[in-house]
């Protein structure tokens, strides 16, 4: 029930209690009366008993009847009777009870009556009033800071044993949690606490988490609010929200305050974006002098987290303000092993399960796609009613996060199916051959996410830094399926679109971006501005002339068609072993590596890929 529907409910409460109080006020079980009447009962010798209070006359008959009547309240009885010309002989054989008015009955029958509607009244303009109150404090409290605070003593404290993966960062984060545990040890050598800590990553690799556990190894009150908080419509509100939320940590101090996506705020001024509208401007200038204006900020530690740390405005980069930047890359095997346990202790794993081959067929994965991939596991598990969760459920697992989930209810036609095994195993087939390509871990043709299809490959290996000849063989492999689709149909379908899309990205960046083309030399071409549209960017600064577009195309080109006669030389070549492997995925639809490989009947042109587990 919600605070209008509450309210309202309590009105109708009030209301019929206070009716069952008038109806209990107003029954009256004896017979109403006029002053007459009474008169002629007295005269009849009618009456066995009066009971005057005040103005009200209560007769009790000889029946045992029982009625009311009125008299004027500055008259007597007595007095009223002879006016009446009732004898006084007939009053002697009643008995006649005078009281006072006063007590819970005069209350009750005179002034409750009249006051209540009054009370009731005055209660309603309370309650209006008290309704108009709240809005307008809810108005006057725009401009404060909305963060959340987790209390030092909560109890679903993080702590750097939740953390795996980031040894280098948790190190360098170490050394503020000893600030804030015992900062005369670092005073005592004329050191100052570190005034900003920035977390950059690509998402996913545990940022939020790591200021979560840094809050709970010191042990200290930690705000955090979001960067797009301070971003209101109106001019200056980000700034006050900005004012109260360090006037709050001051007070907590020693205390974190931790900004997530503090790129939404701390984006480069002067580049144009918001047009006329500053309030993010403003809310940037106050951040910086809170940080480190005039007034000292000591005990009041800024975490803040980005993505983007090229688009952050430099004066909020420099020492003094994010003294310490910290880097967090995407894991590597062994912390892709550590982070795995960590997801796997709640979650029941059968005895064939290996942390280390999950490890390594997941390279490129951050920890949320490592989390996720645990818990999709655990999913496919309870959805088949398993009480444990097996390997071949993990490793499709990869494949569902990687891909998307699977389409069974996706039909092709026997046409379509044929396409698709051949356009699959020329991308294996190619990757199996050529020396520099990743080996192959699975081929299918159920479609899972958008594909008709997938080639799955990993490296045998984390690798920081890739050569040209990597790069040469990858677009051959992406171009495996159009060649294969050439060769054995001569024709072509829409199924190579992502493949020639990814192949031609790639040879730009080759040309463009990293130095790998002989013709232009050791330099970059293109320089991409800050102006963004719907997550795109919408400008480049050309930074070379129409000669040298024409060279760029020209060498892009070169680089595709290289590749696709690669591709195309191999499938012909070893149009038997494709012919295997194409016929035994329509029977079966995937085959795992071992079965490719043996199916394939070829060795694999890099002899690391013989090394390769048998998953």
């Amino acid at each position: 029930m919600n605070s209008t529907s509450k309210n309202i409910f309590l009105f109708v409460a009030a209301l019929v209690i206070v009716g069952v109080v008038f109806a209990t006020i107003n029954v009256n079980p004896t017979k109403r009366v006029d002053i007459s009447t009474i008169i002629q009962d007295v005269q009849n010798g009618t009456i066995k008993s009066i009971t005057v209070n005040g103005a009200s006359i209560k007769a009790t008959l000889n029946n045992g009847t029982k009625v009311d009547s009125t008299k004027e309240s500055t008259e007597s009885l007595s007095t009223v009777l002879k006016n009446y010309g009732v004898d006084a002989k007939k009053m002697r054989n009643i008995k006649v009870d005078v009281t006072e008015g006063t007590g819970w009955n005069y209350w009750l029958g005179v002034i409750l009556p009249n006051v209540l509607p009054l009370l009731l009244i005055f209660a309603l303009i309370w309650f209006f009033l008290r309704q108009m109150q709240g809005q307008n404090n809810k108005a006057m409290m725009f401009g404060q800071s909305g963060a959340r605070e987790i209390q030092k003593d909560a109890k679903d404290k993080v702590t750097f044993n939740d953390v795996a993966g980031v040894a280098t960062a948790k190190e360098e984060l170490t050394e503020i949690v000893e600030f804030l545990k015992n900062p005369n040890k670092f005073t005592a050598l004329g050191a100052k606490i570190p005034k900003g800590v920035l977390l950059m990553g690509s998402p996913g690799t545990g940022k939020t988490l790591l200021a979560r556990a840094v809050a709970g190894e010191a042990n200290v009150p930690f705000f955090h609010i979001s960067g797009s908080e301070f971003v209101e419509m109106f001019v200056g509100v980000g700034a006050s929200r900005v004012r109260d939320l360090f006037a709050k940590a001051k007070k907590s101090a020693p205390c974190i305050i931790f900004i997530d996506e503090i790129d939404a705020v701390g984006r480069q001024r002067g580049s144009g974006l918001g047009g006329s509208h500053d309030e993010r401007e403003q809310t940037l200038n106050q951040i910086l002098v809170e940080m480190d204006g005039f007034e000292p900020n000591n005990g009041v530690i800024v975490m803040a987290a980005t993505n983007r740390p090229d688009v952050l405005d430099p004066a909020l980069l420099r020492p003094g303000r994010f003294d310490r930047r910290v880097v967090l890359d995407p894991p590597d095997i062994n912390d892709r092993e550590q982070i795995l346990k960590i997801h796997a202790k709640n979650k029941p794993l059968a005895k064939d399960v290996s942390i280390r081959i999950l490890a390594e067929r997941t390279p490129g994965f951050t920890g949320a796609d490592l989390m996720n991939l645990m818990n999709e596991g655990a999913i496919l598990a309870a959805r088949k009613n398993i009480k444990e969760i097996p390997m071949h459920l993990l490793l499709e697992s990869i494949e569902k996060v990687l891909l998307g989930p699977e389409r069974r209810s996706h039909v092709m036609n026997e046409d379509e199916r044929k396409v698709t095994a051949y356009h699959e195993t020329g991308h294996a087939l190619v990757a199996h051959l050529l020396p520099h390509a990743d080996p192959i871990q699975k081929v299918s043709i159920i479609s899972r996410g958008r594909a008709a299809g997938y080639t799955l490959k990993m490296p045998t290996e984390d690798r920081l830094m890739r050569s040209k000849s990597d790069y040469i063989d990858d677009i051959a492999v992406m171009l495996g399926g159009y060649a294969a689709e050439q060769e054995i149909f001569h024709d072509i379908t829409t199924g190579a679109s992502s493949d020639m899309q990814q192949a031609t990205q790639l040879a730009r960046n080759m040309v463009t971006q990293w130095g790998m083309s002989d013709k232009l030399g050791p330099r970059t071409y293109g320089q991409h501005g800050d102006m963004i549209f719907l997550g795109r960017e919408i400008h480049e600064n050309r930074d070379y002339s129409d000669n040298k577009a024409v060279v760029i195309d020209e060498e892009i080109d070169k680089l595709i068609s290289d590749g696709l006669i690669t591709a195309k030389k191999l499938i012909t070549n070893h149009r038997d072993a494709m012919d295997r492997v194409a016929d035994k995925l329509l029977v079966q639809e995937t085959l795992e590596r071992r079965e490719f490989t043996d199916t394939i009947g070829l060795p694999p042109a890099n002899p690391k890929n013989l090394m390769q587990p048998n998953t």
